[in-house]
């Protein structure tokens, strides 16, 4: 018995502790004190550092729908591109490994009667760890918090297999609580491990008490699927905001474009999200000196010289680039800045809706004041007004008398008399206020809502639950889902989380059942019940050491028995 353990056992300690030879080690029955208090504050530590890595590693992952506007922040802030939200996934994915298996060595020494002793690299190891969790928390809190939201909505569809997931772990944990539980001498000791577990089982069996989502609902009652608009066209697929993203879209069955406009020195609205032209276009090559001027004091004709497809096979932003045919890398890498004359009639001509956001000219600009009819101007001679969301809030009310076709679209909510007065059909809102009430209360006034930027298959499914009418979407891939990932009843749910919550409670009391008996000499296999001369006792693991210690003194008896018994003949 000895043997087989003790090569398992030099294993754990070595990876633990860096114990790797027997005279290093010592043992820690069960219910006994398993390290010192230095040791103790080490697992303190390391069960602390699990915790907020795996917080952090969760909130990341789920922060993975804006993975694309923390690369573009970056860029900003540090003037060159790389895919640092990835860089941070893998990271946090490691160091949350690592302490993983230091919890499961850890767990394996204490049911091995093994003293702890964590070898000082895990240490520092662990410090690196909480240093990092802890400080990423911190900072994306500071300039990212609007994440803390996706975080919350990300529990509405998640919640149901976290509590799953958490229920089978307590579950696990029940027999190395049961096995020290019944072998702790001391009653206080006792009260305290079991009256911890018992808290935090029960905190889990009620959380679901306290879940909500907006996917938990009776059957037939979810209203259609939200349709999609190309955000920037098709960005996965092509350089935003150009012809062929635009395009893209159309053949990936998009329902409406979205983009952004800016109105040039020359009067000519163009294409174009950013401030500047430094992001999508070569101008640092073409106009050196003028790689930070506004985007709206170039001529038209200057915006026509610059190239806004080499930097999307260049910098890879959604790593596609791989799955494009020849053909297509060729024509990505020769596309233009568009103008809106251009996306209209892509519209038009495909019978899709168009989502703009307009900016207006900055101070001193010649166009600055008219911007407005330019634009309106250049919409009624290339499509129909009912096909464009108009959102500029700029003279609402002169616009919806100039054209009352026009679909107004605000960005921001607001009471419904006041939406309401300004005529507005449609909300343009961040997903991050998604809310049922709040999209079944304008839904009931024929006011739709759309929300962006939805990327995730997880957040998509929670607008078609909400009632969102549409979502704006970089990922074409979202109108192959032809159902909520999580849709069910009420009383599906409830069924589901009683029986996790019965099945565990069976299966924890069967565990601390065995345990009893087994501490009460109830053995269930056999070779574990021995006789003395004083009765029957359970032995427990005995170590190789142990067992080489034994054998030698009885040979040791034996090889002096036979010289003993001559010198006595002799006498």
């Amino acid at each position: 018995m000895g043997y087989e353990h003790q090569p398992f056992v030099s294993c754990l300690a070595g990876l633990y502790g860096c114990q790797w030879r027997r005279y290093q080690r010592a043992k820690s029955q069960p219910g006994e004190c398993c390290c010192s208090r230095v040791e103790c504050g080490s697992v303190v530590l390391l069960v602390l550092t699990f915790l907020l890595s795996s917080l952090f590693l969760y909130f990341w992952s789920q922060a993975h729908n804006d993975y694309n506007d923390f690369d573009w922040f970056n860029f900003e802030t540090l003037g060159f591109w790389f895919p640092w939200s990835l860089v941070l996934l893998v990271v946090a994915a490691a160091l949350f490994t690592y302490i993983c298996l230091l919890l499961v060595l850890a767990v394996c020494l204490l049911s091995e009667g093994q003293r702890l002793y964590l070898h000082w690299s895990h240490k520092m190891g662990i410090v690196v760890t909480l240093a990092f969790a802890v400080s990423a928390t911190a900072v994306l809190s500071e300039v990212w918090s609007k994440e803390w939201k996706t975080l919350l909505l990300s529990l509405q569809v998640t919640a149901p297999f976290l509590h799953v997931g958490g229920v089978l772990f307590m579950t696990l944990l029940s027999w190395p609580i049961a096995l020290h539980f019944f072998r702790m001498n001391k009653r206080v000791h006792q009260v305290c491990l079991l009256g911890v577990y018992l808290s935090v089982l029960f905190s889990l069996y009620l959380v679901p008490l306290a879940m909500y989502s907006p996917c938990i609902r009776e059957a037939g009652t979810l209203g259609p699927k939200p349709t999609l608009l190309g955000h920037r066209g098709a960005p996965m697929l092509a350089p935003e905001n150009t012809l062929m993203s635009f395009e893209s879209a159309v053949e990936a069955g998009v329902d409406g474009l979205e983009t952004d406009v800016t109105i040039s020195a020359d009067g000519v609205p163009f294409v174009m999200h950013d401030l500047t032209l430094q992001r999508t276009t070569n101008v640092e090559e073409v106009f050196p000196n003028r790689t930070h001027t506004p985007a709206a004091l170039f001529t038209w004709s200057d915006v026509q010289l610059l190239n806004a497809g080499a930097w999307f096979l260049s910098w890879d932003p959604f790593g596609t680039v791989s799955s494009m045919t020849p053909e297509q890398r060729a024509l990505a890498a020769n596309q233009t800045v568009p103008s809106l004359a251009e996306v209209l009639d892509v519209a038009n001509r495909t019978s899709r809706i168009v989502l703009f956001d307009l900016r207006q000219p900055p101070p001193g600009h010649p166009y600055r004041d008219n911007y407005l009819n330019i634009t309106l101007d250049l919409i009624h001679t290339h499509i129909n007004s009912s096909q464009v969301l108009w959102l500029p809030s700029d003279q609402r009310g002169e616009v919806q008398q100039v054209d009352p076709e026009l679909q107004q679209t605000a960005g921001q909510t607001a009471s419904i008399q006041e939406l309401q007065d300004n005529h507005i059909t449609t909300l343009n809102l961040h997903y991050s206020t998604m809310s049922l009430q709040h999209i079944s209360k304008y839904r009931s006034v024929n006011i739709s809502v759309n929300l962006y930027v939805v990327n995730q298959p997880w957040l998509y499914s929670l607008a078609w639950c909400s009632g969102a009418s549409s979502v704006t979407t970089n990922n074409m891939l979202l109108r192959d889902i032809h159902t909520p990932l999580l849709l069910v009843t009420l009383e599906q749910y409830s069924v589901m989380w009683v029986l996790t919550d019965l099945v565990s409670a069976a299966l924890i009391v069967c565990i601390f059942i065995f345990h009893w008996w087994r501490e009460r000499g109830l053995h269930f296999w056999s070779g574990s019940r021995q006789t003395h001369k004083t009765g029957p006792y359970s032995k427990f693991r005995t170590e190789l050491s142990d067992v080489w210690s034994i054998s030698s003194g009885n040979v040791r008896t034996e090889l002096r028995t036979p010289s003993t018994l001559h010198t006595i003949t002799e006498e």
